[in-house]
């Protein structure tokens, strides 16, 4: 049998806590994601230099590279002078994220 399947039914096989039905629910219509992006939102606005705030914001997080959306093109060269900084305040804050890298891009940020 397939080793999905007989974990599946390992975790149907009896009662279940509420607060696991619930986990699983949210987690899978996606509202985990919408959570943490939100998190992540707040997050960055403290550990952004003071530079950043209010001209960038938070992306999504993928294999370990937030990706920053910027006002404008300088932004995205200065992030290299603090993005060692950044990173570490970041790891501190949201260490479940497992933020490796940062990656800005030019956008709107409203």
């Amino acid at each position: 049998m397939d080793e999905r399947f007989q974990e599946r039914r390992r975790e149907s096989a009896g009662p279940q806590s509420v607060g696991r039905v619930i986990s699983r629910l949210l987690s899978s219509r996606g509202y985990d994601r919408e959570q943490s992006a939100g998190r992540l939102a707040a997050v960055w606005e403290e550990v952004a230099p003071p530079s950043f705030r209010n001209r960038s914001r938070a992306g999504a997080v993928r294999r370990g590279v937030l990706e920053v959306v910027v006002s404008h093109s300088a932004l995205v060269q200065e992030m290299g002078f603090h993005k060692e900084e950044v990173l570490r305040r970041l790891g501190e804050a949201v260490p479940a994220e497992g933020i490796a890298d940062i990656k800005c891009r030019v956008g709107d940020v409203s």
